[in-house]
């Protein structure tokens, strides 16, 4: 028998939702064959089985959210494909889960006191709610869990809250905590009877998105710059090339590609934005793995693009047009969602001008790329027609100071502006 688990695709993932079984009990499977579906915030993707055999049980429905390590069917490796005609009967009792590992930063077990008996209980969570018991000031120590196996849950922590449960003792002063955001999980807003409302449940992907921008919210100090770029050289030389490359290189050619190699370009120059914050230290990154926002039908997913300090423009542009059109299909791996060290996004794809874009953490600044437009400027006192841009840079005002932020966005504009990048 093997028990087959959710995984944990992502180092701040622990939970996963089922969308869908692609065997069913009785059938046969073969070694890293697509078993299930599985949506995080990060990726959808399709979970292969790590044995041949037989599924013998389907352990969690369609639409469960599982916590990562559980487990959610049994393979028997002893039944071979050619004697699983027939559905094997479910045994009598299932095996417990394995063992869950231990190594950080999956959720965590501490051991306490249980007044009744005088021996101890295990209480379990995870590092985000244990970070958000702290800043509320609640001790998770003396919560009945409400999730699997007794975890503790942001929910059981918000209910004790609204409860008006006295905080627990906190030796040094606590600031403020800021206010709670709405979540999936918050009571439904009342409708007026007779009103004409439609009620769609938010997907999985939606929920997880919005749980990971006002978690950015509340950890970085967000302020964002503006700039405005003349793009006429960029377009002339797309308009001159693009055709080009699709016929000698097979790939496309569009404005992105140019962003994303000043960006990196910029990002050598100025360290301090491909870098992270772990508590009071700056995590300088040398690789510079770039994170580039896609537009899928479920939502926005940012592949990562890995060691662009050492590709060439051809290698960026062939980079970004793989994870773009590979989210697109669903066929990004883990390796391709995470690591990421600076995002750029580009919604100016769409017609928008500008925007105050979220940092995607635990970066430390996020380019936004607004439409480029035709428009009247005064160069030499003269007025002239050209192709104009705005960009934005959001930045984390913890570490990056104003100067760093405007320094930083120059060097782009200039970049831009003034093209010397080979693009063969």
């Amino acid at each position: 028998m093997q028990n087959i688990v959710m995984p944990q695709m992502g180092e701040s993932i622990f939970e996963g939702t089922i969308t869908k079984w692609l065997k069913k009990e009785g059938d046969a499977i073969k070694r890293d064959e697509p078993l299930f579906e599985i949506s995080t915030d990060k990726v959808d993707t399709e979970i292969p089985s790590p044995v041949a055999g037989v599924v013998l049980k389907i352990l969690m429905p369609v639409g469960s959210k599982v916590p990562i390590h559980t487990v959610v069917a049994i393979v028997d490796e002893a039944v071979t494909g050619s004697s699983a005609a027939p559905a094997r009967p479910a045994p009598a009792a299932v095996p417990a889960p394995a063992p869950r590992p231990s190594p950080a930063p999956g959720p965590v077990s501490v051991a306490v006191p249980d007044g009744g008996n005088g021996g101890e209980r295990r209480v379990f969570a995870s590092p985000l709610v244990r970070r958000i018991a702290r800043q509320e000031g609640v001790d998770v120590n003396r919560l009945a869990g409400s999730g699997w196996k007794g975890r503790v849950t942001k929910k059981d922590i918000e209910e004790h809250l609204s409860r008006g449960s006295a905080p627990a003792p906190a030796s040094a002063p606590r600031p403020a905590p800021p206010v709670a955001a709405p979540t999936a999980a918050s009571a439904p807003t009342a409708v007026a009877a007779g009103a004409r409302v439609r009620v769609v449940p938010m997907t999985n992907m939606q929920v997880k998105v919005a749980e990971h921008m006002v978690h950015s919210r509340r950890t970085s100090a967000h302020v964002t710059t503006f700039f405005e770029v003349d793009m006429s050289k960029i377009v002339e030389i797309r308009e001159r090339e693009k055709d080009n490359y699709e016929t000698v290189y097979g790939t496309k050619l569009t404005y992105t590609h140019f962003y994303a190699m000043a960006a990196i370009q910029t990002l050598k120059e100025f360290p301090l934005f491909n870098a992270s914050v772990d508590g009071n230290n700056i995590l300088y990154k040398s690789d510079i793995n770039l994170g580039v926002a896609v537009a899928v039908p479920e939502g926005l997913i940012v592949p990562v693009v890995r060691n662009c300090e050492e590709k060439s423009f051809l290698g960026v542009v062939r980079g970004v047009n793989d994870v773009a059109e590979r989210a697109k299909t669903k066929k990004l791996t883990l390796n391709d969602i995470q690591g990421g060290t600076f995002t750029i996004t580009n919604p100016g794809s769409y017609g928008g001008l500008m925007a105050t874009p979220i940092i995607n953490q635990p970066q430390v600044a996020i380019l936004g790329i607004g439409s480029i437009q035709k428009r009247p400027v005064v160069i030499n006192d003269a007025i002239a027609i050209r192709n104009m841009c705005y960009i934005d840079l959001s930045f984390d005002h913890r570490v990056v100071n104003g100067i760093d932020a405007e320094k930083f966005m120059a060097r782009v504009k200039d970049i831009l502006q003034t093209w010397n990048i080979p693009i063969k």
